[in-house]
């Protein structure tokens, strides 16, 4: 390649994917442990140390760290990235690929993404944002009935969700057969399961993963297990099948028979996150996964209305509805008869409540301010925690500011010296620091889906025959005000969930110190959509958004989230528990969010052709704020508290339209 050639193509590189670009592919194969959208064979998966296995940095000069030996096969066949593409016209796709306009999501290798990026057609190619694991926070099995979800003055309308599809995109596995879920005849009313995870078996039609559970699959499953005495999941197995299953969970609030939409057929995708890290590193788990789930259930739907619920999300990109998913998302919720809900996420709380509580780790992930004036700096504390020595996992941090101003930032590790300043349109790409730490910076000018400025900070452990890891502390990131003509920032770190080591042990996440964090701004960014309806926790005992449930705005202003609903001890099935405790309570915005998508499921029962937007404005239009509230968006409940008799009102006179002329006779010559 020309330089010029080099140049252009890495401009329409994502930041992340020039440090894969730039990475040995048994390197890339340790970082497909927390990478989602990267995936290796299996015999480069294990030639990679486990990042588990990672050194102190104060132990390398007592350890190798050379990299020797590598069998650095051809990263074209052996690492494969998920990537989304932007692009003027349209591109060439294989067989894994799909596209909308001229945004496609692609299955490639890193040296097909370099060719790609040397087209001049292209744009930006992104990767694929890494999904998470919901954390609700978990009660003990019980034998208590919840209360039934009924909404109950508009049941002739409604008919509890008759003729409605409630879809479930979830994880941790569907327990279809538990009382909540099965009819009067004892048929369960899980229509379709998409396990994802499933190696072989029936494919969805148009895709080459998972297996596809059917209702006619269920039943016999059913049958049979009554003959030889077993469970039915023993003959109709799934990948996750984990006691109090997430995902049995939040289906059993939308459309159990204890649930809201207590009629509608059932629908659900379940979405593979692997625990053992080789599967990780031979697995996608990233936001083309939630892609293809909503597409399989709106095919499924076939013109059905459909009210989807989505429990997961990610911290990255702008926060602003720009990302690639979002973009998707909101062209399919174009159509009437659509609505995707989504949990606004758990990373609302500050500080600790108790003296170990540790929840404020999750929560401090965002820091904003506004520099007032050209030549003054900014600085940010970035704790990087992992065992308190090091951290095996990869910090990522996004900054994003004004396209009017310009920034250059530096970087302190902790008692060390600084580092940059690195200018607008430079780059820092795996540099290594002095204990092993591989440091990566890009300073970016006018992203291409919202025109904004943004710098991109990478920490990575050194990944050698030993993994040194991260080290452990303050980390300082100073943002130097070159040209300042409106001064805003936000800074999201992208969310790192703890590790059980072992032993008692964990690596901890990294998060804002307590000087440096804004609480406001933590909703996921997959709920910050324009379409979707973003879902915060409410607290009923303290009349108030629970502590954890995260808040809005969007970096652009937007009110996220819109509404507020019953998530705190929610009471509801306990997938694959034990039969004499049907029942579990779980507290989080995964337990609100599946409430407001089964009462959406009945609006869509009232009015079919209700679009998403439409939904929206209803929902706003009906919520009631707390007490002592006013009417007004608030950054932790949205427009208020959701009124579903009032949402089902609303959704029926929307059609309506009365002629007004009869008024008037006789008032005008």
């Amino acid at each position: 390649m020309t330089d010029k050639y080099e140049s252009l193509a890495r401009r329409r590189m994502h930041p992340k994917l020039r440090v894969l670009a730039n990475s040995d592919a048994r390197v890339n194969a340790a970082k497909a442990e927390v990478q989602g959208c990267l995936k290796v064979t299996s015999a480069l998966a294990a030639q990679a140390p486990r990042l588990g296995s990672a050194v102190a940095p104060g132990e390398i000069s007592k350890r190798k760290t050379a990299v020797k030996n590598l069998n650095t096969a051809d990263r074209r066949e052996n690492v494969e990235v998920n990537v989304f593409v932007r692009s003027t016209e349209p591109v060439r796709l294989g067989p894994h690929d799909r596209a909308q306009g001229r945004l496609a999501a692609m299955r490639l290798g890193l040296e097909e993404i370099e060719n790609l990026a040397g087209d001049a057609n292209i744009v930006i190619i992104e990767p694929a944002e890494t999904l998470k694991p919901p954390r609700p926070l978990k009660g003990s099995a019980t034998t208590n009935t919840p209360t039934a979800r009924v909404v109950g003055n508009e049941r002739k309308k409604h008919g509890d969700g008759a003729g409605v599809i409630i879809g479930v995109i979830d994880v941790e596995g569907f327990d279809w057969a538990h009382p909540d879920f099965l009819d009067q005849a004892g048929k369960s009313r899980f229509i379709s399961i998409w396990d994802q995870g499933v190696k072989d078996g029936t494919r969805p039609t148009g895709f080459d993963y998972g297996r596809v559970i059917t209702s006619a699959d269920m039943a016999q499953a059913a049958a049979e297990a009554k003959q030889v005495h077993v469970s039915p999941h023993d003959l109709e197995p799934q990948s996750q099948m984990i006691v109090g299953s997430h995902g049995t969970h939040v289906a059993s609030i939308a459309a159990g028979n204890s649930g809201v939409c207590s009629n509608a057929d059932i629908a659900a995708v379940l979405v593979s996150l692997p625990d053992e890290d080789l599967e990780r590193r031979t697995s996608f788990y990233d936001s083309t996964r939630l892609l293809d789930a909503v597409i399989y259930l709106l095919d499924l739907a076939a013109g059905r209305p459909i009210s989807i619920n989505i429990s997961l999300g990610t911290n990255g990109h702008a926060h602003d509805g720009s990302s690639a998913l979002d973009r998707w998302l909101d062209v399919l919720l174009a159509e009437p008869g659509r609505s995707i809900c989504i949990a606004a996420g758990n990373a609302g709380q500050e500080r600790p409540e108790a003296p170990d509580d540790l929840g404020y780790m999750l929560g401090r992930i965002h820091a904003g301010s506004r520099i007032a004036a050209q030549g003054l700096d900014h600085d940010l504390e970035w704790e990087v925690v992992g065992d308190r020595i090091k951290d095996a996992s990869e910090n990522e941090m996004e900054l994003w500011y004004e396209p009017q101003d310009r920034f250059a930032i530096s970087i302190c590790p902790p008692d060390g010296q600084w580092i940059g300043p690195i200018a607008p349109g430079e780059f820092l790409e795996n540099f290594q620091l002095a204990d092993r730490t591989m440091l990566s910076i890009y300073n970016e000018l006018h992203h291409p889906a919202n025109g904004a400025n943004y710098i991109a900070v990478y920490l990575t452990p050194f990944m050698g025959d030993v993994v040194v890891g991260v080290k452990a502390g303050t980390w300082l990131v100073k943002l130097h005000g070159l040209v300042v003509r409106d001064g805003r920032f936000h800074a999201w770190i992208e969310r790192d969930d703890p590790v059980d080591i072992g032993d008692g042990a964990h690596y901890w996440p990294s998060f804002f110190s307590a000087r440096s964090n804004v609480d406001a701004s933590s909703v996921s960014a997959l709920a910050c959509g324009q379409r979707v309806v973003s879902v915060a926790n409410l607290h009923e005992a303290r009349r108030s958004a629970h502590i954890t449930s995260s808040q809005g705005p969007t970096r652009d202003g937007r009110p996220k989230p819109d509404i507020v609903a019953p998530g705190t001890d929610i009471v509801a099935a306990n997938g694959f528990g034990d039969p004499a405790e049907p029942w579990i309570p779980m507290t989080g915005t995964s337990m609100a969010s599946p409430y407001v998508a089964g009462v959406i499921g009945l609006m869509l029962a009232v009015e079919k052709t209700l679009t998403a937007a439409q939904i929206l404005g209803i929902l706003k239009a009906t919520a009631q704020p707390l007490p002592g509230g006013t009417f007004e968006w608030v950054n932790d409940c949205g427009f208020g508290v959701i009124m579903p008799e009032a949402c089902l009102r609303e959704a029926g006179h929307v059609t309506a339209r009365l002629d007004a002329k009869d008024r008037f006779k006789g008032r005008v010559s």
